[in-house]
């Protein structure tokens, strides 16, 4: 994870990012969730629950860059393939894709696994 982001950003931009991720995880589980619990052996299950863990998975803030391409991609499809709601999945889609791209942000748990780290020497005992 560190290869792919030089810093997990903080102040400002971090709080857009944790907002992006905050809003895309609500809105995929909201979505999916109710896809699931409205007719639940229907053939969009196995993408609802892929949905609804990806979006769990954007709201802390855990595995953000797979995450993104994967809510980007299963987005992508549904606004190909279903007709209703195509501005929600474009939407969605491009927030995936975006947060895949910039990172997690300082308040995540990517950022606490995978962020710099800093030590500090103990001082040696004379």
């Amino acid at each position: 994870m560190r290869r792919l982001y030089s810093m997990f950003a903080g102040g400002w931009p971090g709080i857009g990012l944790t907002l992006m991720r905050l809003v895309v995880g609500f809105v995929l589980v909201n979505n999916a969730g109710t896809a699931l619990l409205a007719s639940p052996a229907s053939p969009m299950t196995i993408l609802s629950v892929l949905l609804v863990a990806t979006g769990v998975l954007l709201i802390i803030g855990l595995f953000t860059p797979v995450a993104g391409i994967l809510v980007a991609l299963i987005e992508s499809c549904r606004l190909v393939i279903i007709p209703a709601d195509r501005l929600v999945y474009l939407l969605v889609a491009a927030f995936g894709a975006a947060l895949a791209m910039l990172g997690p942000g300082l308040w995540s748990v990517d950022a606490r696994l995978f962020g710099w780290k800093r030590s500090e020497p103990t001082p040696r005992k004379r």
